[in-house]
């Protein structure tokens, strides 16, 4: 349901907010969350596009979360890089149906916007806050200090 790119971006704020107010470079963030550095680039400026993240090149520079987490939903993200697609018309474009959906393309939609409802009710620090023994993510290695 959700594409490799929302993932990869989702992966690099929840780790951005988890370090804020601290900035990581681009090879920092791919390597905890294992995504490839070439891709995260790409990902990387959509958020900064969108206003997400803040890149700052040089000593002392890095990628850093521009909002605080409470304040950064993950809706914000994928909007971001990937927005969801709500169906609005027909996808088959019959001329019968126009914005009239069928049951099958309502359903869709219906789910579509509970995900929707969801994303937009969930922020960084909601991840980040939940209890339990699993943190969101992947497993850091300790070997070395990443960010």
């Amino acid at each position: 349901m959700i594409t490799k790119t929302v993932e990869y971006a989702l992966r690099a704020v929840v780790h951005l907010a988890a370090q804020a107010p601290s900035s990581c470079t681009t090879g920092q963030l791919a390597e905890v969350t294992q995504v490839p550095s070439a891709y995260l680039s790409k990902v990387l400026q959509g958020l900064s596009k969108a206003g997400i993240v803040r890149s700052q090149r040089g000593i002392g520079g890095g990628i850093t979360l521009v909002a605080k987490p409470n304040e950064v939903t993950i809706f914000d993200v994928v909007s971001a890089v990937d927005p969801l697609q709500r169906i609005k018309t027909c996808p088959l474009q019959l001329e019968s149906h126009g914005t009239t959906l069928c049951p099958l393309h309502r359903r869709i939609d219906n789910a579509m916007a509970e995900v929707e409802v969801a994303f937009r009710g969930t922020t960084l620090a909601d991840l980040l806050g939940e209890k339990g023994s699993l943190t969101p993510l992947c497993e850091v290695k300790k070997v070395h200090q990443l960010c």
